[in-house]
């Protein structure tokens, strides 16, 4: 049974910083990445950012790119976003989740997610 768990998120001024983390455990052989989600009000889920567990390969969302950088540690089975330059239009529910791989376009597993976690990019 995989699980994720999430922590950070919360306020921040735009430019700032932020950073999200998603312990996960249980993986099994098929989901090879984890990763970030996020949905703001009336808008559609976004995949943001993944990172390929046994291969370090990341993807970025154009809307992020350059901005957030997504890393992994012990064993690939937590990951980090850190998120700089924050803006306004990141304010989102952010949710970790599971990846079957990394590539452009990523391709989600659908089936394990985070609780969410609220970013909010105000002034």
């Amino acid at each position: 049974q995989v699980q994720l768990v999430e922590s950070g998120g919360g306020l921040a001024l735009p430019g700032g910083s932020l950073t999200l983390s998603c312990a996960a455990s249980g993986f099994t052989s098929e989901k090879d990445g984890l990763g970030w989600f996020r949905q703001a009000p009336g808008k559609m889920r976004e995949a943001v950012s993944c990172i390929s567990r046994h291969q370090g390969t990341t993807y970025y969302s154009d809307s992020v790119k350059g901005r957030f950088t997504i890393t992994g540690d012990n064993n690939g089975d937590t990951v980090h976003l850190q998120m700089n330059d924050l803006k306004p239009e990141d304010t989102a529910v952010s949710s970790c989740a599971t990846f079957l791989s990394c590539g452009v376009p990523p391709s989600p597993s659908g089936d394990h997610w985070g609780q969410g976690t609220q970013v909010t990019v105000s002034s």
